[in-house]
């Protein structure tokens, strides 16, 4: 995205509220997603984060951001890791002095609608809003049962491993405020996979943030495949618990 566009973005009053989207072969999904977010989130903009996707998938958003000011897109030059991405992508919108960023995920699994309600939260106080499955009134639908099962556990395992009172810690449907992702140092977070929701919940919970959890309907993709594999799995369970003994602590 032209420098221009940004500062004219900027001088609109256009730049409170972006959400970051990592993508990897996402090809069949970012046109759903594209349409999909720009009808239903009209308050944020967008950043695409693509690890150099060999099925076009960084192609379809440059058109996207052509076409559209919200759209903005970070090419990354390899796939090494959700965090990593998401670490590129926050880097990005505090540098483009943006107030809120969201995280979200490109296959329409976290509705962009409901960022407004998460948008309330922080208007409400939060320094964080968590969207959730397993708060009462949140849910998964397109699931089977043992995937079902297999997320809460994980998310109840992580929860008593660290000592954090969150339902649903492994969840990655978030906003921050740009000081809270400051106050936890983001970018010295080391999580590669999805326990970087994780590590990123726990930090801000030793900073003392104001964190709310937000019930939502989590919905099954309705293409491509999941980026869910054994060895991230595995990688979990070895990172939360290192996590126990994470000397991180927030800034004086």
């Amino acid at each position: 995205m032209p420098r221009d566009r940004l500062a004219a973005a900027d001088a609109a009053g256009m730049r409170s509220a972006i959400a970051v989207v990592p993508t990897y072969n996402e090809s069949e999904m970012l046109p759903r997603f594209l349409d999909t977010f720009l009808r239903d989130a009209p308050a944020f903009d967008l950043l695409i984060v693509d690890d150099a996707s060999p099925d076009g998938t960084g192609k379809l958003a440059d058109e996207a951001a052509a076409a559209d000011p919200r759209v903005h897109v970070l090419h990354r030059s390899a796939k090494n890791g959700l965090g990593a991405a998401y670490r590129a992508g926050f880097a990005w919108a505090i540098d483009q002095r943006y107030e809120q960023v969201a995280q979200l995920d490109g296959d329409l699994s976290h509705p962009p609608a409901e960022l407004v309600a998460l948008a309330d939260a922080l208007g409400a106080g939060a320094d964080v809003a968590l969207g959730s499955r397993y708060v009462a009134g949140g849910r998964t639908a397109g699931w089977p049962i043992h995937r079902r099962a297999l997320s809460r556990i994980g998310c109840a395992a992580s929860s008593a491993t660290l000592g954090l009172p969150y339902a649903d810690l492994t969840g990655g449907f978030k906003l921050w405020t740009a000081e809270a992702l400051q106050a936890i140092d983001v970018q010295t977070t080391t999580a590669s996979g999805y326990v970087f929701q994780v590590e990123t919940t726990q930090r801000a919970h030793r900073a003392g943030l104001v964190i709310a959890e937000l019930p939502f309907t989590f919905v099954e993709r309705l293409a491509g495949a999941s980026k869910m594999r054994p060895a991230i799995a595995l990688e979990g369970v070895g990172v939360v618990l290192a996590l126990r003994e994470d000397p991180w602590c927030p800034a004086a």
